[in-house]
């Protein structure tokens, strides 16, 4: 096999897996969620082959002023493609990724609105490593790191699947949360979508109920937490927190330390709003917990992985994500935040390892002699 310079087989398998998945979403096609709805004439999008967002007719990419002197109007059209964005992530997670989608409380009756979140076959089950994805605060959904991000510079920057393939290549499991999955329209049960009338006029519906255990980023987590990644067979949880996520990490820490201590080996935050000592009322066991198994990508003009002063917040070793642009935080800094991960549960299996008695011939002639 000839390599190209500069490329190792590493290398070159990376890129071929990169643009696999991205061919397997261009086939499943954004394009074909809108054409089975009533906005195919106005949302004349689709993702190409590089999962850049569009439009059909010229190429070009999203323009929000698509109606001329209508700002709330073209907020509602924004929104409409949002919505479709939403669910083709939800597909590429399930058919890309294969992941399964889980819904939440069990015991809700047949007509309760309930969340959900999505995670890989053997999450529960297996002891290999489990990653936990816990993104910001905003109307996107499980998969995504920002809508914006995502309509701006596509689907590698944007959404989780770059993170998700690399676990899943690294043969570790993965739980993609859905945090912001919070409330569900009365009238319908589900969540709610407007018709082409209601996005015209902006009527807004009014029956608005929160969805039981995921009434908030901060409970979604801790319900998720408490029945099914605590109950997990996996030995080392790693968190991968941004923006808001990292807070609602941190709150998770606060009301389940011990769980929390003793399960997670370390916490990838990116771009984070945590405040440890604000949060931790100045607790010096979880501040010194977050200090010691914790690390943040932060927007710099610096190069990636070069350290980045942060007096007004001190908490945890800060270095830049390689960008100063935060809706590419989290893409930009991938490779340095899998390394992170991989090189701390290195550093924890071997102190395992030291702390474990090593069984001797010796050793166990000694034990039956002093019996």
């Amino acid at each position: 096999m000839i390599l190209k310079r500069g490329l190792n087989s590493t290398n070159l398998m990376e890129i071929a897996q990169k643009e696999n998945w991205l061919q397997i979403q261009h086939e499943l096609s954004l394009r074909k969620l809108i054409e089975d709805s009533e906005y195919q004439e106005e949302l004349k999008y689709d993702f190409n082959v590089k999962g850049e967002l569009r439009r059909l007719d010229t190429n070009e990419s999203f323009v929000f002023n698509y109606y001329k002197n209508g700002f709330e109007q073209n907020h509602k059209h924004y929104e409409i493609l949002g919505h479709f964005i939403t669910q083709y992530v939800y597909e590429l997670l399930e058919r890309v990724c294969m992941l399964q989608k889980v819904s939440f409380p069990a015991d809700a009756t047949e007509d309760e609105p309930r969340s959900f979140f999505f995670m890989s076959s053997n999450a529960l089950a297996s002891s290999s490593t489990l990653i936990i994805l816990l993104q910001d605060r905003g109307v996107f959904r499980a998969g995504q790191w920002g809508q914006r991000t995502i309509v701006s510079e596509g689907l590698r920057h944007g959404t989780q699947i770059p993170f998700i393939k690399m676990a899943l290549q690294s043969c570790w499991e993965v739980i993609v949360l859905n945090p912001n999955d919070n409330f569900a329209n009365l009238k319908t049960e589900k969540e709610y979508f407007p018709t082409r009338e209601e996005a015209r006029t902006f009527t807004q519906p009014v029956w608005w109920i929160p969805k039981r255990g995921s009434s908030s980023p901060e409970e979604h987590t801790m319900y998720v937490w408490d029945h099914f990644i605590l109950r997990s067979a996996a030995k080392h949880v790693a968190f991968i927190a941004h923006g808001y996520g990292g807070l609602v990490f941190v709150d998770l820490l606060m009301q389940r330390k011990r769980e929390v201590m003793d399960k997670v080996y370390s916490v990838a935050f990116i771009d984070s709003m945590h405040n440890t000592q604000h949060q931790t009322r100045n607790n010096p066991q979880i501040q010194e917990w977050i200090l010691k198994y914790g690390r943040e990508w932060v927007p710099s003009s610096k190069p990636l992985n070069k350290s980045v002063d942060s007096l007004l917040r001190p908490n945890c070793p800060t270095v830049s994500a390689g960008t100063e642009k935060r809706g590419l935080a989290p893409s930009c800094c991938l490779h340095a935040v899998f390394k992170y991960l991989k090189s701390t549960l290195k550093a924890k299996t071997a102190t395992i390892f030291r702390r474990s008695p090593v069984l001797t011939r010796s050793s166990t002639c000694k034990k039956r002699g002093n019996k």
